[in-house]
């Protein structure tokens, strides 16, 4: 594979570069780009073939499944089903920025992430290339642009010296966040379940979700067994049983448990030491 950096800096090599990077996504390859956390590799959503090509450049399993960025809220419809108001206000509110909610997939969709337990970790994020990325290729399966258990990269040759040839394009836009600055990783929240759960503190504190949604719980909290409205209000405690979700260190991943009826566990991206996902020995999250 032929691999090629651009200094989207620059406006030409800019242009040249998202066009090359949007071909390489069509082409089942991955890429290398910014977002507002750390510098994440990304790979078609919906292929599976380059979801496993991502996952081979860092060095990760299936049990580490990446988390999708989205170009806009409106695609989170697609995308996730039984979409709770609550997580509504919280995207309205931070998106595009750093959280990423967790939602039950939509399960009429043919992609293969990884070991997903029927959910999807999404995000908008805060990054004018990214953005614009995404605009042109549909949602991307992004994970922090480094080996697993090395650091974060913060710039697009960081993340070259690191993954190499196993890259088709790499688009460099400078520090992220800043130079200088350590990467933070998005917040993750849980919204498969009765109540909002914040599974990792990131660049948004829980008393912050809080002041929108008071009812959300913390990361030491039970989680809650999700079911439809019409149904929550009928059901025994008992079958109110608790998801088990196993939080993959810093870039994410998570798992479930109930007792008499084992509910879907919920699996969380992976966003290795600062994002979208992002800090589990060292990766981070884009």
């Amino acid at each position: 594979m032929s691999t090629t950096s651009y200094n989207c800096t620059n406006d030409e090599q800019r242009a040249e570069g998202l066009a090359h990077a949007q071909k390489a996504i069509a082409g089942r390859q991955v890429i290398v780009m910014p977002t507002d956390t750390v510098y994440g590799i990304a790979a078609d959503a919906f292929s599976p073939q380059a979801v496993a090509t991502l996952l081979a450049a860092k060095g990760r399993g299936r049990n580490m499944p990446p988390p999708v960025l989205i170009p806009r809220i409106g695609t989170m419809e697609g995308l996730a089903v039984d979409i709770p108001d609550d997580a509504r206000k919280l995207a309205e509110k931070y998106w595009p920025g750093p959280l990423t909610l967790i939602f039950h997939s939509q399960p009429t969709l043919t992609w293969d992430l990884g070991e997903t337990k029927g959910t999807v970790a999404l995000r908008v994020p805060d990054d004018q290339l990214a953005l614009d990325l995404l605009t042109i290729t549909g949602p991307l399966a992004v994970s922090s642009a480094n080996r697993t258990g090395q650091p974060a990269a913060q710039t697009a040759s960081e993340a070259r010296s690191q993954l190499a040839e196993s890259v088709e394009v790499y688009l460099e836009g400078g520090f992220r966040p800043l130079e200088g600055t350590d990467p933070t990783p998005s917040t993750i929240v849980d919204a498969t379940g009765l109540r909002l759960r914040v599974v990792r503190e990131g660049a948004i504190s829980l008393e912050e979700i809080k002041r929108i949604v008071p009812s959300a719980l913390g990361g030491d909290a039970e989680p809650e067994l999700w079911e439809p409205a019409n149904l929550v209000k009928d059901a025994p405690a008992e079958d109110e049983a608790e998801p088990a979700i196993d939080l993959v260190k810093s870039d994410a991943e998570i798992a479930e448990s109930n007792a008499d009826a084992e509910p879907a566990a919920v699996a969380e991206p992976a966003e290795d030491t600062v994002e979208d996902a992002e800090p589990a020995e060292g990766d981070a999250k884009p």
